[in-house]
């Protein structure tokens, strides 16, 4: 039994291995309502999607989602933090969430601003798929009592 991996030598196993890798698919949604548009997007619009899903889902609340899945900026929001640590932890929390998808190689052009309990961040995400840019996204408001 050999527990070294086999190297592949084949070119027509070379582009079947190629072939399998499939690009991103979600189902399409409106950004202004949440709505699903019935569309299956792929590619850089399906990297969106999940994007805008990710900012949307706080992490650890919905036992559908791995641990790795959705974010965690309401530990921001009501404790009266400085608006220079709100921002890095803004940051690192975005990065944290966001670069666990294959798919995105890097966050640039990060800006946040706190107004009230409403938290809103624009970035770029650098894609393998080319930049996907969000701009004044809402992504944390208090929790319903």
């Amino acid at each position: 039994m050999n527990l070294l991996p086999a190297y592949i030598e084949d070119e027509d196993e070379i582009e079947e291995l190629e072939e399998e890798i499939k690009p991103p698919r979600e189902y399409g949604i409106d950004f202004k309502t949440g709505q699903l548009t019935g569309e299956i997007v792929e590619g850089k619009e399906a990297i969106k999607v999940w994007i805008w899903l990710v900012l949307q889902t706080p992490r650890y609340r919905y036992y559908i989602y791995t641990w790795d899945y959705g974010n965690e900026f309401e530990d921001l929001i009501g404790k009266g933090y400085t608006e220079e640590y709100i921002e890095a932890e803004a940051q690192r929390m975005t990065e944290d969430c966001l670069l666990v998808n294959e798919n995105i190689q890097s966050i640039t052009e990060f800006s946040v601003s706190m107004e009230g309990d409403t938290l809103t961040v624009s970035f770029t995400a650098n894609t393998i798929y080319g930049e996907i840019e969000f701009k004044d996204e809402a992504i944390a408001r208090p929790a319903a009592a």
